[in-house]
């Protein structure tokens, strides 16, 4: 899997791990975005700007996208994927930043590049554990551990939900919106073996890509969420839906990921507590 803009990537990723690293259960400082509960860290910001160096000083020519400054570059228009012909960076500098403001050791640095048909690499890099998921369009996921050899990812293939360890996760907007996911979450916890929340859609998807998971779903996600781990899914052998079974593509705010064996009865489940919710 050797590709020039993948190792950008990696590298990027690593030195953003690297700040994260430096800040994690020391000072910085928080504030709130969309919500009261909606965090951001001066830390999301320092490692936001080393990503956003190391790959402009290399495409000064490609847009990007990034959780904190938002919309930059070449030509941008605030599209999800940028046009035909051109390259977009869809950055996540702390996926998790409720956890790592909390000491709570799960988070990560989530990087894409995508062209108009989606994303085309993405780096998930998980700073405490060492971790690198990586993929490429066409070419399969791998997780690469620091000093350790690397495997290809391929997601997990359980007959039944009752076999099956599912993430989800709660947005922001819980108190103020319908979809809540409090109807979904309660008709699937007692019907599967256990159901995690661990606080990142980045990682949530890696580890199905890496059958640690074997589904995931949630609702009011954010491209920079969800852009590299929808393509280390999907790389890895899984399948993405919206929640009402419709097709999914970056920019949905909801997805549904698994293998293809449970991808639809997990879905079923789903569907059936958003028609029994009041």
């Amino acid at each position: 899997m050797h590709d020039p803009e993948l190792a950008l990537a990696i590298a990027a990723a690593h030195a953003a791990g690297a700040v994260l690293l430096r800040h994690f259960e020391g000072v910085f400082e928080v504030e709130t975005k969309s919500s009261p509960i909606d965090l951001v860290t001066s830390a999301d910001r320092a490692a936001e700007a080393v990503v956003l160096e190391a790959l402009r000083s290399v495409h000064p020519d490609h847009s990007f996208l990034a959780e904190e400054s938002g919309l930059s570059g070449h030509d941008p228009k605030y599209t999800v994927l940028p046009g035909p012909g051109e390259l977009r960076w869809i950055i996540d500098p702390l996926d998790g930043t409720t956890n790592f403001a909390h000491g709570f050791p799960h988070f990560c640095v989530s990087i894409a590049l995508c062209d108009a048909v989606g994303p085309r690499l993405g780096v998930i890099h998980d700073p405490i554990r060492g971790e690198t998921f990586v993929a490429v369009r066409g070419h399969g996921a791998r997780l690469e551990r620091n000093a350790r050899p690397g495997r290809a990812l391929a997601v997990s293939r359980p007959e039944r939900l009752q076999q099956a360890l599912i993430a989800t996760g709660f947005s922001y907007q819980r108190a103020t919106t319908r979809d809540d996911n409090l109807a979904e979450f309660c008709r699937v916890v007692p019907r599967v073996c256990c159901v995690r929340r661990a606080g990142s859609a980045a990682l949530d998807l890696a580890y199905v890509a890496a059958g640690r998971l074997d589904g995931y779903w949630e609702y009011h996600l954010q491209p920079w969420d969800v852009a590299a781990g929808a393509l280390l899914v999907h790389e890895a052998g899984g399948q993405l839906r919206r929640l009402d079974g419709a097709p999914w593509q970056l920019g949905c705010a909801d997805v549904v990921a698994a293998g293809p064996t449970l991808l639809p009865i997990l879905l079923g489940e789903l569907r059936a507590a958003r028609i029994e919710a009041p």
